[in-house]
């Protein structure tokens, strides 16, 4: 799927992609939801998948709300760079271990839906524009949600995939 060009496109992409995932995660047992992949991989089960898309969800937010207030946000996240990515996504794991399945999915859905609202109240301009907002650097706005949706769930929809295909090849 080619990425995003339009409002329409990242707003029909998301929805396509949240879509699938959530098909997916439907489509098994309760029991095969909550177990663990064999793939040994830092998100282990769909509760550490979809609580990894939430978060990243709410960085974004809290990116948007700091950098249209005229801030500029620490992207990723404070203490972290892209090269060092690999230790905010250790410590976004950690922080959901004590959380239910059901919990996280209720608050991705409703992250989701968050981000999503904030496209809708946007301009093709306003979220596609390279260097409209000085938060964003060269980037346009929409680069970055589509990172943090449509683009990301694909990662999801593939990881639990591979996680499912193992498990039933396991046992």
């Amino acid at each position: 799927m080619p990425r995003p060009k339009t409002k329409t496109e990242l707003l029909s992409q998301s929805t396509e992609n949240l879509d699938k995932l959530n098909g997916l995660i439907n489509s098994l047992s309760l029991e095969e939801q909550l177990r663990d992949f064999e793939t040994p991989t830092m998100n282990r089960n769909i509760r550490d998948v979809l609580a990894h898309l939430h978060h990243w969800h709410l960085m974004f937010l809290g990116w948007y709300t700091e950098g249209m207030d005229g801030g500029r946000p620490a992207i990723p996240a404070k203490g972290y760079n892209w090269r060092t990515l690999p230790d905010l996504n250790r410590e976004i794991w950690k922080k959901y271990q004590d959380h239910s399945l059901e919990s996280i999915r209720k608050a991705f859905s409703n992250s989701h839906a968050e981000v999503t609202n904030l496209v809708q109240h946007h301009s093709q301009e306003e979220l596609f524009e390279r260097k409209r907002y000085a938060w964003t650097g060269n980037n346009a706005m929409a680069a970055y949600i589509i990172g943090v949706l449509s683009s990301h769930y694909v990662w999801a929809l593939k990881l639990i995939k591979k996680g499912k295909k193992q498990k039933k090849g396991g046992n």
